[in-house]
């Protein structure tokens, strides 16, 4: 056999290994935040799909759930940068991006970088500040970069937003820009743990040396930036045929047409889609995509932007059981 029958079997065992190593790291990383959370398994498995698919989280839930705990836990296994807001009504757009100061030594303005310079930023409670301040992060989570003062200044890959939410029928709350909404590529709902759950909880927080949450600290630092960005394109190469393809991109356009939905998802909604999928293939060590991949991962891409009818509204009908009936009847692709 010659060398250049050898090269591409050669090739696509390298490429098999790394794959394995990578899904070997993130499960990794999973079983560390499952020492920290409890529960909620649905929920971290979302954030470590956004991660691996290098795209933001909205986390929505009412207080105590463990949103912030989570996002704790995963800068603790991480061991780039991390910064945290928290957002309040008199918070200003230049307290998350940073201003110009006047330097009396020098006669000359310097730029202070705000805490979005970061890796991993926490934007505890988002909803709770109003829509100019929320809006400071738009050109940062879309452009991975910030103006000031006329220049523009790149933020250290990898980076990740994942911000928090009170459900917005809660007093003080603003609801989110659409166009905000849409930079994230997930909207994770927090629920309830249920009674087995809680009981495990409450056993191990009345152990902890901390009040009331659980302990971080002795969760180790499973990853670095650098190792973030190979999971990042080892699951971008993940293999995808055409026809999971053209089911993630159905689902996404289905969305502008089915009724009780007065609007739809954009494009954005298929690219993030198809991102999501090959993350959550190479999660669960999976060497291609397949359109369960997909439908795991809709609702979550889905659900923030997309608007249900107000009729279906008064009757009590949710965003999740409408694209629900949705996702039953679009042909998935057979394998």
């Amino acid at each position: 056999m010659t060398t250049e029958q050898n090269e591409p079997s050669d090739s696509q065992a390298h490429a098999a290994q790394q794959r394995q190593r990578a899904s070997q790291l993130a499960q990794a990383i999973r079983t560390e935040l499952h020492k920290a959370v409890v529960g909620q398994v649905a929920v971290i498995d979302d954030v470590l799909t956004a991660l691996i698919a290098g795209g933001h989280v909205l986390l929505e839930g009412v207080p105590g759930l463990g949103k912030t705990l989570l996002v704790r836990a995963l800068a603790r296994c991480f061991g780039g940068e991390f910064a945290r807001i928290q957002f309040t009504p008199d918070l200003m757009p230049s307290d998350v991006t940073g201003h110009a100061v006047y330097d009396l030594q020098t006669e000359q303005f310097k730029l202070r970088k705000g805490p979005v310079f970061t890796n991993l930023l926490l934007a505890d409670e988002i909803n709770r500040a109003p829509a100019k301040t929320q809006a400071a992060l738009l050109e940062a989570m879309q452009e991975r970069q910030v103006t000031l003062e006329g220049r523009a200044l790149p933020i250290a890959q990898p980076f990740m937003v994942l911000a928090t939410q009170n459900p917005i029928e809660q007093e003080g709350t603003y609801p989110l820009p659409e166009a905000e909404l849409d930079r994230f590529m997930l909207k994770v709902r927090m629920d309830y743990p249920d009674a087995e759950q809680e009981l495990n909880m409450v056993r191990q927080v009345s152990r902890s040396t901390r009040a009331d949450m659980l302990d971080v600290q002795p969760l180790r630092t499973v990853l670095q930036a650098k190792d973030v960005q190979a999971l990042q394109r080892i699951a971008s190469d993940l293999p995808m045929d055409d026809q999971v393809l053209d089911y993630a991109v159905r689902l996404a356009r289905a969305t502008r047409t089915w009724p009780g939905l007065t609007i739809g998802a954009g494009p954005r909604a298929s690219i993030a889609l198809v991102r999501c999928a090959r993350a959550r293939a190479l999660l669960r060590g999976g060497e291609f995509v397949v359109p369960d991949d997909i439908k795991g991962c809709a609702l979550a891409v889905l659900r923030h932007r997309v608007r249900l009818a107000p009729e279906l509204d008064i009757e009590g009908l949710s965003v999740d059981q409408v694209l629900g009936q949705l996702l039953d009847q679009v042909s998935a692709p057979r394998l």
